[in-house]
Parts: C-alpha cells; sequence; structure tokens
C-alpha cells in the first residue's frame, strides 16, 4: 500500500521494480505468483475489510504460494500441474559455471562456420554432461513428478510437445519419450543455444518444429548432424478486442503521437533504443513523437521527459496501444518469431526492427515493406524521420502486414502443420 500525494514518474517506476523482484524471487523459490488490479468499487470495499486509513490506496492485490498440483479442465482441455523438487545444495549457476568451457567452444566453431561440418564426426557432445546434469537438477522447473508420469503414461499420448530449449523439462521430455516428441524450440543466438547436453535432447526428438526459416538456419548451424526430421510449424495470433482507448490514454498519459516500444524493459531487449530515440529528437526538434515503453522494467531506467513508461498493461490495454501507435518498434536482437510484430501488423501498424535479429529481418524481406530494419543509430535516425516526414509512406508500410500475418500466422493453416506432424509422429512409432 503506498499513501496518496503528489509523486514524480520514477517513483512509481521503483515501486514495479521492487514488485518485479517480488516476482523473480518467488519464481527462484519455486513459487507461483500472482497480481491483480483492482477497479471500479473494488479498492475501497477492500481497504474498508483491511481497516486501512483515511487516504491511502490498493494499486495492486499480489498473491504468493504454491500452484496447485493436480488437474484441471481450462476452456476443456485437461492441464496437468506438477510439484517441482530441485536441490538446493548448490546454486545452478554454479554448476553452468563448471560447464562453460563446453559452450565457449560450441560459439566459437559456429563463429567460424564449423560447428555444423564438426556434428558429423561428434553429433553428441558428452563434455561436461554431468555437470549439465547437475545444473538442471537444480533449476527451479525439475520435476521428478513429471518425469515418472511421462514414464508411465508414454504409451497413453500420440506424442509429446517439448517447448522451448531453456527450460529443464525440454531436456527430459526428449530423453523419456523422444521418439515420439516434438520440439518446439523457440531458440535464438544465446549462450543457452550452444549447451553441449542439447545435442543429446535434439538427437532424440521425432521432429522440431521451428517458428520460422532464420531460427531453423540456425538450429540446423548449432545442432548439424543431432537435428533430424525438422520444419516449420510456428504459431498463430488471436484477435482480442481492444480497451476503450480514451480511459486507455487517460490511465496512462499517453500523447496523440507517440513511438511505441512493447516487451521487457531491459537490457538485453530494449538495447539502445532510448539513447537512439534521445538522439533523434535532439536532431529533428520539431518532431512532437514521444517514446511509449509498455512491459515490466528490470534494471533502472533513465528519466527522460520524452519517455513514458507504463509497466504492465492487460491484453486489451496493449491492443489500445498498439492501433494508436504512429510506429511500433522491436529493438530486441533475440527472437524466435516475435508476437508483437504479429499482432502489430495485424492491427495495419508499422513496424521498425533491430536488423542484427535474423528472425526480425526475415520478416522485414517476406511481409514485402510493413517492417524496416535499422543496422545501428544513424540508420534508426534515417529510417524514423523517413517515416515521420513522409505520411504517404507510413501508409503504403501499414498495408502489407495484414496480409502477410492472414497468410503465414492464421490458425487454419498452423494447426493443419502441428496436427500433420502429430500424425506422422505417432505412425513413425507405430511402425517401430
Amino acid at each position: 500500500m503506498m499513501e496518496v500525494g503528489p509523486r514524480k514518474l520514477m517513483d512509481f517506476v521503483e515501486i514495479w521494480c521492487v514488485i518485479e523482484n517480488v516476482f523473480l524471487a518467488t519464481t527462484d523459490e519455486s513459487l507461483g505468483r500472482s497480481m491483480r488490479i483492482p477497479t471500479e468499487e473494488q479498492p475501497r470495499k477492500i481497504l474498508e475489510v483491511l481497516g486501512c486509513p483515511s487516504g491511502y490506496q490498493l494499486p495492486c492485490i499480489i498473491g504468493i504460494g504454491h500452484i496447485a498440483e493436480g488437474a484441471e479442465y481450462i476452456n476443456r482441455v485437461m492441464v496437468r500441474r506438477f510439484k517441482v523438487d530441485p536441490i538446493r545444495d548448490m546454486s545452478e549457476s554454479e554448476y553452468l559455471k563448471r560447464a562453460k568451457p563446453v559452450r565457449r567452444l560450441r560459439m566459437f566453431l559456429y563463429r567460424i562456420r564449423g560447428l555444423r561440418l564438426f556434428s558429423y564426426f561428434i553429433p553428441v557432445w558428452t563434455y561436461y554432461r554431468q555437470e549439465e546434469l547437475e545444473s538442471m537438477r537444480r533449476c527451479v522447473f525439475y520435476s521428478s513428478q513429471l518425469h515418472q508420469f511421462i514414464k508411465e503414461n508414454k504409451d497413453v499420448y500420440k506424442a509429446f510437445i517439448a517447448l522451448t530449449i531453456d527450460y529443464t523439462p525440454f531436456y527430459y521430455t526428449a530423453i523419456l519419450a523422444g521418439e515420439k516428441s516434438i520440439a518446439i524450440p523457440t531458440m535464438h543466438y544465446t549462450k543457452i543455444s550452444f549447451r553441449g547436453v542439447l545435442t543429446e535432447a535434439f538427437s532424440k526428438f521425432a521432429y522440431v518444429g521451428f517458428n520460422t526459416k532464420a531460427e531453423q538456419k540456425l538450429g540446423e548451424r548449432v545442432f548439424g548432424k543431432a537435428l533430424g526430421a525438422h520444419g516449420i510449424i510456428s504459431v498463430g495470433i488471436e484477435p482480442i478486442k481492444a480497451a476503450n482507448w480514451e480511459e486507455t490514454k487517460r490511465k496512462y498519459r499517453l500523447p496523440d503521437k507517440y513511438l511505441l516500444c512493447v516487451g521487457r524493459v531491459e537490457k538485453a531487449k530494449v538495447n539502445d533504443l532510448i539513447t537512439c530515440f534521445s538522439n533523434y529528437k535532439q536532431q529533428y526538434k520539431e518532431s512532437s513523437l514521444k517514446l511509449v515503453m509498455v512491459g515490466g522494467i528490470f534494471g533502472k531506467v533513465p528519466d527522460a521527459a520524452e519517455v513514458i513508461y507504463t509497466g504492465f498493461v492487460s491484453d486489451e490495454e496493449k491492443i489500445a496501444i498498439i492501433q494508436h501507435a504512429f510506429l511500433v518498434v522491436n529493438p530486441s536482437q533475440y527472437e524466435s518469431l516475435s508476437l508483437i510484430l504479429l499482432e502489430t501488423l495485424n492491427l495495419e501498424i508499422p513496424m521498425l526492427v533491430n536488423g542484427r535479429c535474423a528472425v526480425l529481418k526475415e520478416h522485414c524481406k517476406l511481409s514485402h515493406g510493413a517492417v524496416d530494419y535499422y543496422m545501428n543509430e544513424q540508420q534508426f535516425i534515417r529510417k524514423l524521420n523517413k517515416i515521420e516526414s513522409f505520411p504517404v509512406f507510413r501508409e503504403q508500410m501499414a498495408k502489407g502486414g495484414k496480409q502477410y500475418v492472414d497468410n503465414n500466422y492464421n490458425w487454419n493453416l498452423i494447426l493443419s502443420r502441428l496436427k500433420r506432424v502429430i500424425e506422422l509422429v505417432a505412425k513413425s512409432k507405430q511402425r517401430k
């Protein structure tokens, strides 16, 4: 709770940082958490029940605890939850440090374009395997209960789908039921993609489904011979009704004309966007553009007059904010798809993206001009000025986006691919 009174924006940013750090800490302790922002009469009633003094307000309610185990139906889909039980005697990072040499070697071979060729001689890397496994056993997502369930019920399911190489269940699904498992790696060029133990996982998966051709190319170069049957599956986007614009605009004090960035506000995602934008405003003082940053804040952020931080917003509010943006920018170097890009193009809003990300650059080429990219600060400034100075050019960019999404990321197309792969995996298992 906090006392009502005059506050600077940064005071609220600091509060959000505290909340997010609490969430990170609870995750590290294998706890679930949720946050709710009370609306309408809810804040007043809650304050009355709690007996809070006059002049206090309730900005949010935070719940922390263990997520209930067991099964339940959500939207007619059976969802099972399993208890996690990581070992706590030594940190996960300590064992990852011990296995660092294998990651460094694999990254070096990749940079000199030799990793794929090397895989034909050593497809599965076992160096520092024990250290890698020990780190996984200490990961907050390690669940012996889940592993036992897979063992006991392997023959009940047509196929298993393992998501994201960042998480421990991805590896164990491959080891325990790889012959009937489909991997959705969502990988990008980061250190974790070069863990030696992942070569073992990819050698066992029945099929690997990538989100984009750029991600597929990266997977082929990183895992080479260990990578079996694979192709593009990707995901679709769900249309969401936008929140009331006037209410959303007033709530977050949004300007009439703004450049929008959606996602975690942290160095790895934002890179030098705020600096680039500040330099743009210095060079083109007549520009009325502001920069709006939507998403959780991780670490310190600049206190700039031209930058507005909203913190977390609802899905409906996010759509409304995208709809009214002048331009959306994605400065991240690490994407396997970028759902924000798809949502933006579907709303016929143009985008400017970081060209150092192969996936985002691929969208630029395939979207017929709905997305443009920059490689450095100078290009960012030049291209942003062109879009702001020529309204017709901006309109031309916006037109091709929706068609690109409709043709490539509709759910009928995506689900047909996934169903085909599931049947393929099931038939392959039956033949064996």
